[in-house]
């Protein structure tokens, strides 16, 4: 067994593709449109696992934006997507400056969650060993829920 992707339905796929992949850093591999179902299909995939052929199909995130106006609930029940990073600090930097809350900040130079614009909660690790704690985020607080 291996592991594939994972679907996350979006309601705005401008702003989805913004948060994931101008903000997060994910690239797009494919897209699919399928007029007579109206839907789009864009899969994003982080740029390390790039490298993997085609035929391998790197782990990726579908984002399925279905063209009838819908409102999605329960991102909070799917739980979360979770990406390592070179520099959690810079990352969540990033976000904050893209005009991203931070949820739960990396006060631990470790760990971070985030939520996309449709509410899924995404959660950021540090690759290796934790980074030294370090401001803003040692003393920043918990915003909302993760």
């Amino acid at each position: 067994m291996r592991y594939l992707h994972t679907m996350v339905r979006v309601k705005d796929l401008d702003a989805s593709l913004h948060f994931y992949c101008d903000l997060l850093g994910l690239k797009e591999v494919r897209r699919t449109e399928n007029a007579a179902g109206r839907f789009t299909l864009v899969f994003l995939a982080a740029p390390e696992n790039l490298a993997q052929s085609a035929a391998e199909r790197c782990p990726e995130v579908e984002l399925t934006f279905n063209w009838e106006p819908e409102d999605y609930q329960g991102g909070r029940n799917f739980g979360h997507l979770a990406y390592e990073v070179d520099d959690i600090y810079a990352a969540c930097r990033t976000l904050m400056d893209g005009g991203v809350t931070i949820n739960r900040p990396p006060r631990d130079g470790y760990m971070a969650f985030v939520r996309s614009p449709d509410g899924v909660s995404v959660e950021l690790l540090q690759k290796g060993a934790p980074l030294a704690p370090a401001e803003p985020w040692a003393s920043m607080t918990n915003t909302g829920v993760w």
